[in-house]
């Protein structure tokens, strides 16, 4: 069966839009991974890359500027992440600038964030240069935490509901106190009491300072009152009496420091 020409142009048509196809496809690649402009390589070590990838992005202030070079493993506590990065952001990478590893979205792909620098230095990253890094969280052990964190929470719920459930069925001295309704009047009675009692030693003590009064106007237990007073009345008088000399000896030691002071100073000018 001989090929007509219109079987030929729409192979030739199909055979075009799938080169174009693929010249965009690589064409779009090569400028997401950097494969058509300038770039230079720096590198950082973590203890763990938590899953991140050869070929995963790298980004600073939020853009795309490179690629994950490589993942290599230098030790059991060290892993080195090298990157590929556009020359353009090379004079915006200082050698105090931290590099981490972050996510694309709560779900996305693990990618790598250069920090800016520029803190404590202001030269630029040479190519093959060391970044400081910022080691990730151990996702893994926040969930063993919030594992047993829930856990306990769940020990400690089901712990009060057999507690609430003791209680509303009258166990305990708490249940029994709050389903007893006599233990409950007794307790209202033993309030009421101790209100009433209070208010027989309101009354006494009224009672007590009126009579205490009424004995002091008393003319049999007058005199008694008046020595009282006047006792703690000469006893005042005599302790404002010893202050009064041990100011007046005060004042008087004062002036003959004075009086001795000036004296020295004459003998000293004679």
């Amino acid at each position: 069966m001989k090929t007509t020409s219109a079987q030929k142009i729409k192979i030739g048509l199909f055979t075009f839009v799938g080169l174009v196809v693929l010249a965009l496809g690589i064409f779009f690649i090569g400028s997401q991974k950097s494969l058509f402009n300038s770039t230079f390589n720096v590198y950082g070590t973590f203890k763990n890359v938590s899953g991140l990838q050869v070929g995963n992005n790298v980004r600073f202030a939020g853009i795309n500027v490179g690629v994950v070079q490589s993942i290599n493993i230098v030790t059991d506590s060290s892993v080195r992440v090298d990157l590929t990065l556009n020359n353009k952001v090379k004079k915006f990478i200082k050698t105090d600038s931290k590099i981490s590893i972050g996510s694309d979205g709560l779900m996305g792909d693990k990618l790598v964030v250069i920090a800016p620098g520029g803190v404590t230095s202001q030269e630029e990253v040479k190519p093959g240069g060391k970044l400081g890094s910022i080691n990730p969280v151990d996702v893994d052990k926040i969930i063993t935490k919030l594992t047993r964190v829930a856990d306990n929470a769940e020990t400690l719920t089901t712990d009060l509901s057999q507690i609430v459930g003791k209680i509303n069925s009258g166990k305990g001295s708490i249940g029994r106190m709050l389903n007893n309704e006599e233990m409950a009047k007794n307790i209202e009675s033993t309030v009421k009491q101790a209100q009433t009692t209070m208010k027989t030693v309101h009354r006494t003590t009224n009672t007590l300072n009126e009579d205490l009064t009424a004995a002091q106007h008393n003319f049999l237990l007058r005199g008694f009152f008046n020595k009282k007073k006047k006792a703690a009345k000469a006893k005042q008088d005599s302790i404002k009496k010893v202050q009064e000399e041990a100011q007046k000896e005060k004042e008087k030691a004062a002036e003959k420091a004075a009086k001795q002071k000036a004296d020295s100073k004459g003998d000293n000018g004679n």
